[in-house]
């Protein structure tokens, strides 16, 4: 059996959801494989609260095991902690180059963030270029807004107005699941 690992933070782990075993969008994608027979187990890397930084430095206890399929979530919260979007870009560049100097075949996928373009700033503008960068150059698997049709839609959200609740993740999982499925052939 092969191995996807969700690698992220609190949008990976599923915060606030009843059972992230079953609501969170890596578990969403799990059923997904599941009904269609394929032949994958799914990982669900996410920590609440991580930063770009924070992914790179826990990385490596998840490399100790197999992987086929690498799917990264990070980033947002470097931006509310206002982290340069270029050392956000160097932090993802190394988590990518990590993975691929121990697994070369792996498959890679990246979940893109967006910010509302009334927000200004060169900041904001330097952190929306930084997933297509990073998709363009290691050829991989893009979702340029992982939150696409969630986002900013307040019955979508939980409380707190940033984290999806159940119906988002299964937005989220339709969003995700036409990138990540021509990964799983072969």
């Amino acid at each position: 059996m092969k191995t996807i690992l969700f690698f992220g933070d609190s949008l990976t782990v599923g915060y606030g959801l009843g059972s992230v075993n079953t609501e969170s969008f890596p578990a969403l994608i799990d059923q997904r494989i599941m009904t269609e027979g394929l032949s994958y187990r799914v990982i669900n890397a996410g920590v609440s609260g991580d930063t770009s930084s924070g992914g790179l430095n826990r990385l490596d206890y998840w490399l100790s095991r197999p992987i086929d399929v690498f799917v990264l979530e990070l980033g947002i919260n470097d931006l509310t902690r206002r982290i340069p979007p270029s050392i956000t870009y160097q932090n993802l560049e190394a988590i990518v180059k990590k993975v691929l100097a121990k697994y070369p075949n792996v498959k890679l996928a990246l979940m893109g963030m967006e910010l509302p373009r009334f927000i200004p700033g060169a900041m904001i503008t330097e952190f929306r270029a930084i997933y297509k960068r990073l998709a363009d150059t290691y050829q991989m698997a893009f979702v340029p807004f992982f939150l696409q049709g969630v986002a900013g839609i307040g019955n979508l959200n939980l409380r707190d107005g940033i984290h999806p609740n159940a119906t988002d993740y299964r937005t989220i999982a339709n969003n995700v699941w036409p990138v990540l499925r021509p990964l799983l052939d072969g």
